[in-house]
């Protein structure tokens, strides 16, 4: 069912259905699935052609119908059933028309909560949920358990869904653009953290924090919400959650769930406690980095995962792509990927990781974020910026806005090779360079992926000096 009440049909043999937007990788998925299941396809995007070459070449041997260079009502209209992809906003005024109409509104995610037959655990915060939810994933399957990971990372598994067997498990991380209009929830749903995040899209951060609860608003009483004790706001949605409650936490023990105790690392399951792991033992930097453990211990723990799985995976675990990635070291200078980093928040935590002093190239296209706290964090931990992007200016302003922020080494680049060029002068033998954007890629790149592979390639491109 919709986010109006109007139902899905079961079977979508001859019916027709629009997906509005193209440019993600859960609508080629979505489009070959409905095609796949006797629909007539239109596809309704923004961008022209010339800028969908990837995307249209992923379904040149579908039938589908393609409307480009903008949206027209009647794509939208004479459809039976509309997906919507995470990046297009519901409140568009022909989606409005056509939810007044009857005609279901819904998306990847929520088709595939529908029909997929295996218990669901899903992952959201403003920080953090890629590596937990990749994390719970290794978990489960050092455990023996068949596994699928998707959602905001991974391949869609809309395509997989009918191949999902009910004994399986599906983890996925979710937005809060994926999130906003599900009318279902997890079995268990993690909810890490929520901090002011993608307000250039959610009218606020009260709509934007109802988005993330979503993940467990829906929860029966046999199913369990697990939420991060340390950010207010996270610990705030107890009171309203209908499933059981467990927690996790860096600062104090819990009463179920994982927390960190001295240099321990303990889940506890009805006041008994275990030891799963001790902070030296982990191969991923930071504190935050302890907090993505313990959140992923306490969600495996609540599907029953032994704890010898739980420490196998915790202690080995080296870290996802783009999100403080070591690249290489050249000259005493280590080089860092956090691409991933698409909020000041998730720059700070990256910056608070290190006891190093670092260059940090920061830049890209903003999101309309208070950037005092990461100023002031810049002006404490950093040598020098580089900054890139339509964000330049900002991050600039922000800075020599702090005490000593009108000392602090700043250059901008027009493009990354030149922030990686100009970042190499800056650093010093023990340093860090770190990319950590703290705006979105989409003014220079397709995606924080393509941004961190350039940032990759740029460092890999440098050469030793010549002692």
């Amino acid at each position: 069912m919709d986010r109006a009440g109007h139902s899905l049909p079961e079977d979508f043999r001859g019916r027709q259905v629009t997906l509005v937007g193209l440019g993600t990788r859960t609508h080629v998925a979505l489009a070959r699935y409905l095609v796949g299941k006797g629909a007539r396809v239109r596809i309704s995007e923004r961008k022209p052609r010339e800028q969908l070459s990837r995307e249209l070449e992923l379904i040149a041997d579908l039938p589908v119908e393609l409307r480009l260079g903008g949206h027209q009502p009647e794509d939208v209209l004479d459809a039976d059933v509309v997906f919507v992809s995470p990046g297009v906003p519901r409140e568009i005024p022909v989606l409005g028309v056509a939810c007044e109409r009857g005609i279901p509104i819904s998306s990847e995610i929520e088709l595939l909560f529908a029909r997929c037959l295996a218990p669901i655990v899903g992952i959201t915060g403003s920080a953090g949920k890629t590596t937990t939810t990749t994390l719970v994933g290794e978990m489960l399957r050092a455990d023996g358990r068949a596994v699928y990971v998707g959602g905001n990372i991974g391949i869609p598994l809309i395509e997989k869904v009918d191949d999902i067997a009910a004994d399986s498990w599906v983890v996925l991380e979710l937005s809060s653009y994926q999130l906003e209009a599900l009318d279902r929830s997890a079995h268990v749903g993690a909810i890490l953290n929520v901090t002011p995040n993608h307000l250039d899209r959610h009218p606020s951060f009260e709509h934007y924090r109802e988005s993330k609860f979503n993940l467990v608003r829906h929860q029966s009483p046999g199913d369990t919400a697990i939420l991060g004790a340390d950010d207010p706001v996270a610990a705030s949605l107890a009171p309203r959650c209908t499933g059981s409650v467990r927690w996790f936490s860096s600062d104090h023990d819990v009463t179920v769930g994982a927390y960190r105790r001295g240099d321990e690392l303990i889940v506890r399951d009805e006041s008994v406690d275990a030891r799963f792991a001790v902070t030296s033992d982990l191969k991923v930097p930071g504190a935050h980095n302890v907090l993505n453990v313990l959140a992923a211990a306490a969600v495996a723990r609540a599907t029953g995962v032994r704890l010898a799985a739980i420490s196998q995976i915790a202690t080995t675990f080296t870290g996802v792509e783009h999100r403080l990635e070591f690249v290489r070291q050249i000259d005493g200078v280590s080089y860092y990927n956090d691409s991933i980093a698409t909020s000041p928040e998730r720059t700070r935590a990256g910056l608070q990781s290190f006891t190093c002093p670092i260059v940090l190239i920061a830049g890209g296209r903003s999101k309309h974020l208070p950037m005092e706290d990461l100023a002031r964090t810049i002006v404490e931990k950093v040598r020098a910026v580089v900054t890139i992007g339509e964000m330049a200016d900002e991050i600039e302003e922000a800075v020599r806005a702090q005490s000593g922020g009108e000392k602090l080494p700043i250059e901008r680049a027009s493009d990354l090779a030149g922030a990686v060029r100009i970042a190499r002068t800056l650093a010093r033998p023990g340093d860090a360079v770190l990319l950590s954007p703290s705006g979105t890629s989409f003014d220079q790149f397709q995606d924080f992926e393509d941004r961190g592979r350039r940032f990759k390639a740029e460092v890999w491109a440098l050469e030793a000096r010549l002692s």
